[in-house]
């Protein structure tokens, strides 16, 4: 397992270098250059997400797409990702992570745009579409297609399947094994079968999730619609609490993540590790794609699926989601995690810096809510994992219809199941960087697809914006 481990972590040194750093990046520059600064259209995107537009084509509604949307990307990513960020590239990794949600808008929006104009519908009347269709019906290249729909099955079962159930996993499992201490013969069975909490864990993840995907889009996209707002609103008055609680440190948070990002560090106290440029723009990065997504051409799947009249309408409205997961979540978590432990350095002066990991630091930040701070945490663990779970499975599906068919989907959800079930025994850090490797390589198509369909987007963008200020929205 450690030889796996040093291969995948070397190949993902290869992977998320320079050369994926200057690739993503450029992108979202490009782009946002292309489309005339799209983040500047952000609140029309926002009015057009709370409106519903049932004359369209589609199966389920903008909202319902965003929030299934958001259901994928409000992963683990945005609470223990950000910490793992923080613990591998320091403070810096905030920052990186941030701007890459900032630029990925645009991206996000590009590669929604071209996955809605070149969707098809099936025989049943259901809406496909996503970055393999644009490189086959846009730019006459099904092999790239193909290699997409490929890798993103496979970063099905890692970004969105092994991760999150994993993470729940590590979440609630000690508190099953505290729990089975007052049972004489539990605990005689925990000693004997030591995996079999995160075994029980698994075998109730995919039960429940089995209730869900068996239903289709508009099973997941219905749970998805009620659970997010909840979920993130929840989540996210526990981090304002911690904001205020840490309001004298806030100042000297922002000063070192902007400080960290550019230039050298040492390690500090309270479990961050000191880093240089490229490994807090590493971290940063990754992480940041791993919560938001932008540039790998998940999202626009399920952005396809959408009632929409124009595919510029519907991108709009996708690119809400790196928004609010990356700008708004994943920027103040990171500011209550470096807040935090500097708030607590006095008191961690028995921890060897740089040795905690990104669940134990997230963990830390949490703990100086008084009573509930560990269940604010857990439950946002939970709920996000869940989440995520329920909107990738939706990803693969549509991955895997586009290169076998419908009769595909009966044995991806079954196996989907079973990766639910015994992901929860694999160790987090290897699930973690195979992760990453699926989704360097899910993107790279994507990002193709976008920049060779660029005068396209800006095209239509163009076009629709203009009608649009004079009131007449078009219908193409």
């Amino acid at each position: 397992m450690e030889t796996i481990s040093r291969i995948i972590e070397n190949i993902n040194h290869c992977l998320w270098g320079l050369p994926m750093i200057l690739l993503l990046s450029g992108t979202h520059l490009y782009m946002t250059w292309k489309t005339g600064f799209i983040q500047r259209r952000l609140p029309l995107a926002i009015r057009l997400s709370l409106t519903r537009d049932k004359t369209s084509e589609g199966d389920i509604s903008p909202f319902a797409a965003l929030s299934t949307s958001l259901a994928s990307t409000l992963g683990t990513g945005n609470i223990i990702g950000v910490g793992t960020a923080i613990a591998l590239g320091g403070p810096g990794a905030v920052f990186w992570c941030w701007l890459t949600g900032v630029f990925g808008i645009a991206t996000t929006y590009a590669e929604s745009l071209i996955a809605v104009k070149y969707r098809v519908r099936t025989n049943d009347g259901t809406m496909l579409g996503g970055a393999m269709y644009a490189l086959e019906r846009g730019l006459r290249l099904k092999p790239l297609g193909i290699l997409f729909a490929v890798f993103g099955v496979l970063t099905s079962f890692g970004i969105g399947c092994g991760v999150q159930v994993n993470a729940i996993s590590a979440i609630v499992s000690p508190f099953l094994r505290r729990a089975a201490e007052s049972f004489s013969g539990l605990s005689r069975l925990l000693d004997r079968f030591p995996e079999l909490p995160a075994l029980s864990i698994g075998l109730v993840a995919g039960l429940i999730t089995c209730a869900v995907i068996f239903g289709g889009v508009r099973s997941v996209s219905k749970v998805c619609e009620r659970l997010v707002p909840f979920m993130a609103l929840f989540y996210m008055l526990g981090c304002f609490f911690l904001l205020f609680a840490n309001r004298s440190f806030l100042g000297k948070a922002i000063s070192l993540i902007l400080r960290s990002a550019f230039m050298e560090t040492d390690a500090l106290a309270g479990g961050m590790a000191g880093s240089g440029i490229m490994l807090a723009a590493r971290y940063g990065i990754s992480r940041g794609l791993f919560s938001n997504e932008a540039g790998m051409g998940s999202a626009p799947i399920i952005a396809a699926a959408a009632r929409s009249r124009n595919p510029v309408r519907q991108a709009l409205i996708a690119s809400t989601a790196t928004f609010w997961d990356t700008v708004v979540v994943c920027l103040i978590t990171g500011l209550v995690l470096v807040s935090s432990l500097l708030a607590l350095e006095p008191t961690a002066s028995g921890t060897a810096s740089g040795t905690l990991s990104g669940g134990e630091l997230t963990s830390a930040a949490f703990s100086r809510i008084p009573y509930v701070g560990q269940a604010i945490l857990i439950f946002g663990i939970i709920t996000f994992a869940y989440a995520t779970i329920l909107g990738w499975s939706y990803y693969g599906e549509r991955c895997l219809e586009y290169l076998f068919g419908k009769i595909s989907l009966f044995p991806y959800r079954f196996l989907w199941i079973l990766v639910l079930v015994f992901a929860p025994v694999i160790r987090l850090e290897l699930v973690w960087s195979i992760s990453d490797t699926l989704n360097a390589l899910m993107a790279i198509p994507n990002l193709i697809a976008i920049l060779l369909l660029s005068d396209v987007i800006a095209k239509d963008t163009r076009y629709y914006l203009k009608h649009l200020d004079e009131k007449a929205p078009p219908v193409r």
